[in-house]
This record gives structure tokens, C-alpha cells and sequence, in this order.
């Protein structure tokens, strides 16, 4: 053990930190993979959150790392194409590799390394992030655990990955299973993803892999798989796995959704709380949901309409109505109706605004 910690800290230490100057572009935030299991000899897209580092948005970025082995070698200061790492938006860069063919080593020879060591950089190295260490999961305890399914996450989120395992040789009538399918969908069948043996792209869609000796691997992210609409809330994930052409089934199986922390609730509003047909009315929406972007507004004063509309996005969407130039030919108003609507037609308030009455 005293042998295995002392190569790490050697390693830590040997770490490319050349004399000239250099950039410390912060440490390596959260880090995921998918699928989110995986075996060493399957390809794989590593992803990283540099939100919190120095790194400029859709910067060129290039992995260096180290171990299990060094794929780029002597090229600090001009890392190769195949280190490049993809820009997937909002700070989040990835990289796909199969990591035996990346580090030349077998499965065996990883999983007795120190791990994934690493940094992220910039071409010349002249920017770099703090070392860190590419998580893996070891899922391997499944074929001796008698499950018929293991998942990874246990409870999975919307919009994040998930593997999930089968254990066909504990699902009775499985035996000589050619090929085996997931017949499923979310929240007790709301959106469906049925396993349709007569069409070749959804055979292809449902399909499991493979991961011989009766085991068999799905990995989706349910958003995508199912087609979620912006906003739909998941509360589960219902399946049965299927042999062939329906040949066998499972019984149904249920994953629970991970707790789910709804959004702030909208807020609404006129300002001042008070005004006279010589003010500007104020309308504005906080915390609004996936894809409103206007309020439309239809203003009744005496028979005067008013009508417009203010842009904005999720956290706010705000603007002023000019009731002094609206109203400036009107005679006096004791209230003005107000309807408000969002680009999606639905109703946000519906309501009568008493006027102030100014002295003469």
C-alpha cells in the first residue's frame, strides 16, 4: 500500500510543470462520463465543468494525461489533435475515447493502474488546470450479486445519463436470447418508448448491449430517449426487458426519479402599487417557465385598447406601458382593465386596476 500512495504522490509531482511561466486556470469542477458505466474496451465521452476556472468560453482545450499511460507524450507545448477535447456550451468540454485503444494497454493493465490522471490546457501549454482524477466506476460486483437489475444512478434525473444492467440469466424463458430489447417509458407510461420489433431504427433504439455470459447494459438519458418536452417533470422510469421477438419478458420494473427540486414559482406583478391614467404602468414576470420569452399585454381604458408586448427570458421578462401619451386625449378614468398573456397564449393575469384620481 506504502508503494502504491508513494507512486501516486510521485506521479502528482511529475506531472508536466515546465519553469516558464504558466497560467493556473483554476481546478476541474464536476465530472461525468457516458455511459455512466462502462467497461475499459467501450467507447466513452468524458465531461468536464470548467465554469469555475480561468478557461474563456469555447476555448481550444487538449488533455494531458499520464496514466494509465502518456498518449501525447513530449508534446506539452503542441498537443496533438487526438487530445482535442469538443466545446459542448456553457463551459462544459468533453472528450470520447475507448480507453484501451487510447492508452494501449488492456483492461487488466487499467483497472491495476493508478487511475485516470490528468490536466486540461490550452495548445502551448501556457494555461493549465489544477491535476485531477477522471472518476470510474467499477461495476463488475453485478455478475455475482444475483440482481436482475442494477442501475447507476439508482434514481435517475431527466436530463443526466443512466446504465442500466440485466441479469438475463435470473429472467426465466432469456436462455439463447439472440438479442434483448427495452420496452419503457416515464411516469407510469406517460411517454412511451415501445419496443416495436417490425421497425429496424426503433429494434436498433431499444436494443441492450451486449456484455456476454447472460449480461446485458441500456444507457440513455432519458430527456433524449423519450422526447421529453422542455419543462416535463420525471417521477419515474417504468420497463421490461424483452427476448427477441417478444419471445420472453420480464416483469415490469420501476426506477424512481432523484428528488426533484422544482424551479422557483412564477411571480407577477404591476408597479406602482398605485397610479393615475398620467403614470407608466410597470408589468413584469420572474422566475418563468422553459420557453416564455414575451408578455402581451391588451389594455381597456374606456374605449381606448392598448396593446404590446416586452421580451425577456427565464429570470425576468419586464417593461413599461406609457399611460401619459396613451391616455393624454382621454377624459378622466376611475380604472383601466389589463389582460396579460405569454407567446404561448396562456392567460398570466386578468385584471381590473383602479385609477388614482388626480386634483385639478
Amino acid at each position: 500500500m506504502k508503494k502504491f500512495l508513494y507512486t501516486i504522490l510521485l506521479a502528482l509531482l511529475m506531472a508536466p510543470n515546465f519553469t516558464k511561466a504558466q497560467e493556473a486556470a483554476g481546478a476541474v469542477g464536476a465530472m461525468s462520463s457516458f455511459p455512466v458505466v462502462y467497461k475499459y474496451d467501450e467507447k466513452v465521452t468524458w465531461y468536464f465543468d470548467l465554469a469555475s476556472t480561468t478557461f474563456a468560453e469555447n476555448e481550444d482545450l487538449y488533455i494531458w494525461i499520464w496514466s494509465p499511460s502518456e498518449p501525447d507524450a513530449n508534446n506539452w507545448e503542441n498537443s496533438s489533435d487526438f487530445a482535442k477535447l469538443k466545446y459542448e456550451g456553457n463551459k462544459v468540454w468533453s472528450f470520447t475515447l475507448t480507453p484501451t485503444l487510447y492508452f494501449s494497454k488492456t483492461p487488466a493493465e487499467i483497472a491495476a493502474s493508478a487511475g485516470f490522471w490528468f490536466r486540461l490546457k490550452n495548445k502551448n501549454g501556457s494555461k493549465q488546470s489544477e491535476v485531477a482524477n477522471m472518476p470510474y466506476t467499477d461495476f463488475t460486483t453485478f455478475y455475482t450479486a444475483n440482481e436482475l437489475i442494477r442501475a447507476y444512478p439508482t434514481k435517475p434525473t431527466l436530463d443526466k445519463g443512466v446504465s442500466i444492467l440485466f441479469n438475463a440469466n435470473l429472467a426465466p424463458g432469456f436462455a439463447g436470447a439472440s438479442s434483448v430489447h427495452m420496452h419503457s417509458g416515464l411516469n407510469d407510461w406517460d411517454l412511451k418508448q415501445e419496443y416495436q420489433s417490425w421497425l429496424p431504427d426503433i429494434v436498433e433504439k431499444t436494443k441492450l448491449k451486449d456484455l456476454g455470459n447472460g449480461f446485458y447494459k441500456m444507457d440513455l438519458v432519458p430527456k433524449d430517449y423519450y422526447n421529453a418536452p422542455d419543462g416535463y417533470e420525471m417521477k419515474n422510469l417504468v420497463f421490461l426487458m424483452v427476448k427477441d421477438d417478444w419471445a420472453g419478458t420480464t416483469p415490469d420494473q420501476v426506477l424512481y426519479a432523484g428528488a426533484y427540486v422544482p424551479p422557483p414559482a412564477p411571480i407577477f406583478g404591476f408597479f406602482p402599487l398605485q397610479i393615475s391614467q398620467k403614470d407608466f404602468l410597470g408589468i413584469y414576470r420572474k422566475n418563468n417557465e422553459p420557453g416564455v420569452n414575451k408578455l402581451i399585454y391588451t389594455i381597456t381604458a374606456g374605449t381606448k385598447v392598448i396593446s404590446g408586448e416586452f421580451t425577456g427570458g427565464v429570470a425576468e421578462i419586464k417593461g413599461f406601458v406609457n399611460l401619459v401619451s396613451e391616455l393624454k386625449d382621454s377624459p378622466a378614468l376611475s380604472e383601466i382593465h389589463v389582460l396579460v398573456k405569454d407567446n404561448k397564449d396562456k392567460t398570466i393575469s386578468d385584471t381590473t386596476i383602479p385609477l388614482k384620481t388626480l386634483d385639478k
